[in-house]
């Protein structure tokens, strides 16, 4: 899966391209823990760019949440796609992460205006 990350001074947007499922997870998910183990502590995950998101996609998610709330980090999504939206809707995962319609409302809610 192609992927962006850019770095701010305390966040680090990553924007994954295509779909998120069995065959790409891994190496996304890789990616965000890479991110994190360097030392950010703030990541949005921009998802306007993915058109799919399977179960596989949804557990780099929680993992990403998770991890980054144990280092009292924040991980934030934005700009869902309808099907992807759906998606988190129905899987009950939008009670556990914090979802902004744009990327400006995802860096202003992790903890910097972009």
């Amino acid at each position: 899966m192609a992927s962006r990350i850019e770095h701010t001074a305390d966040i680090s947007v990553i924007t994954p391209v295509g779909r998120l499922d069995g065959t790409t997870a891994a190496s996304i998910e890789k990616e965000i823990l890479d991110v994190i183990a360097a030392g950010s502590p703030r990541v949005v995950l921009d998802l306007s760019q993915v058109e799919y998101i399977s179960s596989a996609g949804l557990r780099v998610v929680v993992i990403a949440t998770k991890r980054l709330k144990q280092r009292s980090g924040s991980f934030v999504l934005c700009s869902l796609q309808p099907l992807v939206s759906e998606v988190f809707e129905i899987s009950g995962l939008l009670s556990l992460v914090t979802v902004k319609d744009s990327l400006r409302e995802a860096m202003a809610s992790a903890g910097r205006l972009a």
